[in-house]
């Protein structure tokens, strides 16, 4: 986990919560179980209170959901693989997601699902929005493939590739010198 995680605007740090309950680098996951995933979504205010339990496979859904959607932050502009694409539009499937107008003017995506799907359409639905107000492309995960934690970019140019430049941007920059040094026989043990 990084020292100073950069939180994302409004509801959209939600998903840059969800994508980091699970810490690579120190082997956890908040959604490791089904009673994991329901704590965690009520702690969220994804979840209606009528639902109190999920199967093992309800918690594999939202893990899944969780996987894709960071699989889709490293993609970013790259475009996403089948199996990501497969994924997600199951996911906005099975959360009978519609878009409804509101008396503003504007729109908000509602999901009309129960249980996990109404908690994966939420999410979901938060991702459309931040697909058109222009920040889900800000929405990054850490390059070291140790880390992945998901981080916002305020960099100005859109650049940022890590989480923290202190702690796995730095790591980066070490990996990449000793790459150089090992082969010039510089590098003393």
């Amino acid at each position: 986990m990084p020292a100073t995680p950069s939180a994302a605007p409004g509801r959209l740090d939600v998903v840059r919560r969800l994508i980091n309950t699970r810490d690579i680098e120190a082997g956890t996951d908040a959604l490791s179980t089904p009673r994991g995933c329901v704590r965690w979504l009520r702690q969220e205010g994804l979840l209606a209170r009528s639902v109190s339990t999920f199967s093992r496979a309800e918690a594999d859904q939202l893990v899944a959901a969780r996987e894709a959607l960071r699989s889709a932050l490293a993609a970013g502009e790259g475009g996403l693989d089948d199996d990501v694409l497969a994924e997600l539009n199951s996911a906005a499937e099975a959360a009978c997601l519609t878009i409804r107008f509101t008396p503003t003017g504007s729109w908000k995506v509602h999901s009309s699902a129960d249980g996990v799907w109404q908690a994966i359409g939420r999410l979901v639905s938060i991702v459309i929005e931040a697909m058109a107000d222009g920040t889900w492309s800000r929405l990054k995960v850490c390059a070291d493939d140790g880390c992945r934690w998901a981080f916002y970019d305020r960099s100005r140019a859109r650049s940022a590739r890590w989480c923290s430049m202190r702690v796995c941007g730095n790591r980066a920059k070490q990996r990449a010198w000793r790459a150089r040094e090992v082969p010039r026989g510089r590098l003393v043990p």
